[in-house]
């Protein structure tokens, strides 16, 4: 496939795809756990490397701590295992189940769904099992060591140690190709955050801008310019929320209910509660893709014919539509269809659509709205910004979960303030502590008992690390943040 090469003056679409799972491998299996990870490799990870072997332009961004599990010693015969045992076995017995009450069409719509897994299956080994290889060849951006919300930790050198051991695992696994893109875990942005950035390489990150200017507009199809260099790419909400919000097309009535389960949690039913039809399913994905192209494009000729006063959008301005990948193919079943036919309705319909690097190339990034001052942390001027609730950081700092954001900030203290006497074990664990993912998790209520005992687990054994000193060992950790190691995280003063 070839992006579509049309004229400047109409304009160019991105999709960034933010490819992320917390660190469950080992951790855990049914119903909350490693698992995770095998549902997401063969519903999302697989189906979409088989889009991008054929070309897709699409921006795919894949955080270090995702690519630690997918890295780790036997992790290819782990999820064959899965498939082979898990899977085919629930998928029989359910099977069984729905005939012995009469439920024919149900038994058959489960019959063919187990052709998912096997098909995935068949295609880990197609590429050796090495499916983080195979990813590796497309990613284009990568981001904090684990997904640590930056603007909430304690320390410019806290900061630093999520930052670079993220592009320096990044670097390791995708070569010398990496242009600077870096993923702000949960577009979590504050100004003081881009002398970092800089310092480590970053070129650009995306940054959720909507309470600030408006939904829907033209700023959004514009690049930011800064001080530091660090190019911002606000999302563009409009565009997303076609996609992901509680009326997006996923909700639509054809499509499988992720939500209705059977009792080892297969779906066969659609969202309108009949028997799931997969036909009309796809067929429903691909006039969605068209929809979205046509929107797309209708919203660009929009800014073009309003732009901001006194401005003109260069090029025809660019808009960037960033998902969580996870959200294609597991939880919106048809994700990777609608993926498809969008690709293919972009070269129809004449929209350029475009890997984001290749944008910032030929962008011409405006002076920003005033955002805050990069040395003024003061409560007027350190303006943070997210995609969470309320485009701002109270997902992951408000009542819910402040215990453990003030967790996080003392134990990185701890592990900074003992300098190399704290060792590599205290440092992985607080990377680990530092996730975004848990705190998330309390403050949404999804699988929160889990996220509780991940979090304090990992609070526990930085306290034991930091007892022991350099001497503990790394074991229990697995494979999480394997690039930070010894000296490399004892960041210059």
């Amino acid at each position: 496939m070839q992006a579509v090469r049309a004229g400047r003056d109409r304009g160019a679409l991105a999709i960034v795809l933010h490819t992320h799972m917390p660190y469950v491998e080992g951790f855990g299996t049914w119903p909350f756990g490693e698992e995770w990870l095998w549902e997401a490799i063969a519903g999302c990870y697989l189906p979409l490397l088989e889009l991008l072997d054929e070309g897709a332009p699409l921006t795919l961004s894949l955080t270090p701590v995702l690519c630690d599990q997918l890295e780790a010693p036997g992790v290819h015969e782990r999820f064959a295992a899965f498939v082979e045992g898990v899977r085919r076995e629930t998928h029989e017995r359910d099977v069984a189940g729905l005939r012995a009450g009469g439920h024919e069409a149900l038994a058959r719509e489960l019959e063919r769904s187990w052709g998912d897994y096997a098909g995935a299956l068949e295609s880990l080994r197609g590429r050796g099992g090495d499916l983080l290889g195979s990813l590796s060849r497309h990613a284009q951006w990568t981001s904090s060591a684990t997904h640590a919300v930056l603007p909430l930790l304690a320390t410019d050198a806290g900061v630093q140690v999520q930052v670079r051991t993220g592009v320096k695992a990044h670097r390791r696994r995708c070569g010398d190709g990496w242009r600077g893109g870096f993923w702000l875990p949960e577009c979590a942005y504050a100004p003081w955050l881009e002398r970092t950035l800089e310092e480590a390489g970053v070129n650009a990150v995306c940054v959720e801008l909507t309470d600030r200017l408006g939904l829907g507009a033209g700023e959004h199809l514009r690049t930011i310019a800064t001080d530091s260099g660090v190019v911002l790419v606000p999302i563009d909400r409009s565009t997303i929320s076609l996609v992901w919000s509680d009326g997006g097309y996923p909700a639509a009535s054809r499509y499988r209910d992720y939500h209705h389960h059977t009792i080892h949690h297969h779906n066969p039913w659609s969202n309108g509660g009949g028997v799931y039809d997969h036909a009309a399913a796809l067929a429903l994905a691909r006039e969605h893709a068209a929809d979205f192209v046509a929107r797309t494009l209708a919203r660009l000729r929009h800014a073009n014919d309003a732009p901001p006063a006194g401005r003109s959008l260069a090029g025809g301005g660019l808009v960037v539509c960033a998902l969580d990948t996870e959200l294609l193919g597991h939880w919106w079943y048809e994700g990777i269809a609608w993926l498809r036919g969008v690709v293919e309705e972009c070269s129809r319909q004449g929209l350029a659509l475009v890997r984001l690097d290749d944008a910032l190339e030929h962008a011409e990034p405006e002076d920003a709205p005033q955002i805050g001052d990069a040395e003024d942390r003061s409560e007027t001027a350190w303006q943070a910004s997210s995609w969470g609730r309320d485009g701002d950081l109270s997902t992951w700092s408000g009542p819910a979960v402040a215990e453990m954001a003030f967790a996080m900030r003392a134990g990185e203290l701890e592990v900074l303030g003992a300098g190399g006497r704290a060792g590599a074990a205290a440092m992985r664990q607080l990377l680990a502590l530092q996730a975004s993912d848990w705190p998330f998790m309390v403050s949404r209520e999804i699988a929160a008992p889990y996220a509780r005992d991940r979090f304090e687990g990992h609070r526990r054994a930085l306290a034991r690390a930091l007892a022991v000193g350099a001497q503990a060992g790394v074991a229990d950790l697995r494979n999480l943040a394997v690039d930070a190691d010894g000296a490399s995280l004892l960041v210059p003063s």
